[in-house]
């Protein structure tokens, strides 16, 4: 049987490989996609090959032929040597997977489902992780209100997962008046155009002393100039967004120094490795939590997902990603191949 991979072979070239299916090494699951989910604003990144990708690696020329695809779920089919407490048969959700319709993964980053969940929900879970730890970062408190800059995939996620955890209210922030329809429908009490004149001053009304959580998720500059004009005294900012380019400037004293505004890097690798502890969670314990929350009925991702694509249609699908600044959301369904 031929794999499938959908691949980035060189910067803006998109381009479906054939290959043999491999048998899963040692400590490796073998499992057959079922759906994947978009993260548009890195890959989009790796696509154009921006050249600061790798948070932990100095900026550089990036190195194709390059695969995404990190969140996934399907079936697992084989596992390696030395596997345990996984079979095959079982419904799983991934973490740091691939665009790949048969892929050998880490057993560390396989998490078994229950039939409740839907591949469509355990697709999200992944990409969910990284707004959930920075949320968790902040330390909200029921009732506290909250503030999310940009309504791309984990802007909207995070407006999601506030509401459930308890945030009043909760305001969306996009220039994008459809992005701000689709926020009000995830669960926003209110959107916000950030280039309204009286953006700021509306944000502080809303809130009544400015927010106390804010998630900046544009990844740019001006985003996180922006939000510090909404946060109240002693607010805590999450930085979600890749800030990939360091060439701006915030006037420090007035917006973080002497408002005491707490910011806090929000990288979804930055957490701990073996041991959750309040508002630091491991990648294991957001990724169960996700599952509970959707399995007894609490949270529904994928009824925010948009379209829903054959990976047939790969090269389709991303030259749109790459001409389009308001794209939606997007799930690849692998079932869909040969249909």
């Amino acid at each position: 049987m031929k794999n499938l991979t959908i691949s980035f072979t060189e910067p803006r070239v998109v381009e479906l490989i054939g290959s043999p299916v491999e048998a899963p090494p040692p400590g490796k699951v073998q499992v057959e996609l079922a759906v994947s989910t978009m993260s548009s604003g890195t890959e989009r990144a790796n696509l154009e090959g921006n050249k600061s990708l790798n948070i932990n690696a100095a900026p550089g020329a990036p190195t194709f032929p390059r695969v995404l695809g990190y969140s996934s779920a399907g079936t697992v089919t084989a596992v390696g040597e030395g596997v345990t407490g996984i079979e095959a048969g079982q419904r799983v959700a991934l973490s740091w997977s691939v665009y790949r319709r048969f892929l050998n993964i880490d057993c560390a980053n396989v998490y078994p489902i229950p039939d409740s969940v839907s591949f469509e929900d355990a697709a999200y879970f992944h990409i969910a992780t990284f707004p959930l730890a920075a949320i968790r970062k902040c330390r909200l408190e029921l009732g506290e209100s909250a503030i999310v800059m940009g309504m791309g995939i984990l802007g909207l996620t995070a407006v999601k997962l506030l509401r459930l955890a308890g945030a009043a209210p909760v305001i969306a922030v996009d220039p994008n008046e459809e992005k701000r329809k689709k926020a009000l429908s995830c669960g926003a009490d209110f959107a916000l155009d950030p280039f309204a004149p009286d953006f700021a001053s509306k944000a502080k009304e809303l809130t009544g002393c400015g927010a106390k959580v804010g998630i900046e998720v544009t990844g740019i500059g001006a985003g996180l100039d922006g939000i510090l004009d909404c946060m109240a005294r002693f607010g805590r900012v999450a930085l979600l967004g890749c800030t990939r380019s360091s060439d701006f400037t915030i006037d420090y004293y007035r917006k973080v120094h002497g408002p005491g505004i707490t910011l806090i890097g929000a990288h979804t690798r930055a957490r701990p490795e073996v041991e959750s502890h309040p508002g630091w969670w491991t990648q294991d314990d957001d990724m169960n939590a996700l599952i509970k929350l959707t399995a007894t009925g609490r949270l529904k991702l994928s009824e925010m997902i948009d379209e829903r694509y054959s990976p047939m249609q790969a090269k389709e699908v991303f030259a749109r990603l790459l001409e389009s600044r308001s794209f939606p959301l997007v799930q690849f369904d692998w079932r869909l191949i040969g249909k």
